[in-house]
């Protein structure tokens, strides 16, 4: 078995010799069973433990640097245009962006070799809808990725504190239209509610098409590391073209994270309450119903995958695959088993 070092032979003139004390775990040096069929894939104890928390745990990461690069970035360009806190602005819309950008593109990153580098709910529900990801799975996932997303903006928060405590004007103020709106996503006050849900839906179907387009194997395929690379440039032309009217949420952790974020420490209900529980159907409904409807349409248009529900062969053509495919696939001389 390759990979693994051969352990060192007894010597047949010498019991004292170094070679015979297989205890010794320094004549071993390091056992690597990477490469060995039979022996477990866990070595000890918490590698069989980290088998099952790896995925949630990259989604949690994953969701925690989108929000901490993200929400970071929008205190830094937004409390820096207050003359008490800076002298001059340390960022603008274009910081913004790509704090977001740089964020999401980390985050999937750090998550795809573990989870798949979902990062987002309305992601996680369109591939157990579409293309076969399990639905047992979803829950968990969609849960490390609200508690990534809140811990994020915390730390972003714990960040920018007392810059925040300036701009509102004491630490015991704490308003939605001054700074609340740096965490949490909310629609324009001349935008109606029917076009604040438009954007989000349309958004988020750009950012769902994105996705399925580099990881299609028949579209490149992409080389390994790129498709974080095309993310970035996805969300940066999204939130640059389309980010104005709602903040571009796009995901339903990366808002609600830090819209719980802030009515714990101190933004009170008015971040529920605002434009009728606009939470629950913009950020949240938006994404998810935006997503649904670009993986059926690329799935339905372009997508030829065996994983996905619109290939799912027929009863007909299963028939004729069993009847005059596999048999012709067999190997000869393989007798048939009665």
């Amino acid at each position: 078995m390759t990979g693994i070092i051969e352990k060192p032979r007894h010597s047949e003139t010498s019991n004292n010799s170094y070679a015979t004390r297989p205890n010794d775990v320094s004549a071993l040096g390091v056992v690597d069973f990477a490469d060995c069929d039979q022996c477990s894939p866990y070595p000890n104890r918490w590698s069989n433990i980290r088998e099952h928390i790896s995925a949630p745990a990259a989604e949690f990461m994953g969701a925690f640097i989108l929000c901490l690069l993200g929400c970071g970035g929008n205190c830094q360009a937004n409390l820096s245009a207050n003359k008490n806190v800076s002298a001059s602005p340390a960022g603008n819309a274009v910081t913004s962006n790509l704090s977001w950008a740089i964020g999401l593109s980390l985050g999937v990153w750090i998550s795809a070799n573990y989870s798949g580098g979902h990062v987002n709910p309305a992601v996680t529900i369109a591939f157990a809808t579409v293309r076969g990801f399990p639905w047992k799975k979803v829950p968990i996932y969609i849960l490390a990725q609200l508690l990534g997303a809140l811990c994020g903006a915390g730390v972003a928060y714990a960040t920018y504190f007392r810059a925040i405590d300036i701009v509102e004007g004491g630490s015991n103020i704490r308003t939605v239209s001054v700074t609340g709106n740096l965490f949490a996503t909310y629609a324009a006050d001349y935008l109606p509610s029917v076009s604040a849900f438009f954007a989000e839906f349309i958004g988020s179907a750009m950012l769902l098409t994105a996705i399925f387009m580099a990881t299609d194997k028949r579209n490149g395929p992409a080389p390994p590391g790129v498709v974080p690379l095309a993310i970035f440039f996805v969300i940066l032309g999204i939130s640059s073209a389309l980010g104005m009217d709602t903040g571009a949420a796009l995901n339903p952790a990366r808002d609600l994270g830090p819209r719980i974020l802030t009515a714990m420490v101190g933004y009170g209900s008015g971040v529920f309450n605002f434009r009728n529980q606009y939470w629950l159907w913009c950020p949240i409904l938006g994404p998810i119903l935006g997503m649904l409807m670009a993986a059926f349409f690329y799935d339905t248009v372009l997508y030829r995958g065996s994983d996905s529900i619109t290939n799912k062969p027929s009863e007909e053509a299963e028939r004729h695959h069993l009847h005059s495919c596999a048999p012709r696939n067999k190997p000869r001389g393989v007798a048939e088993t009665v």
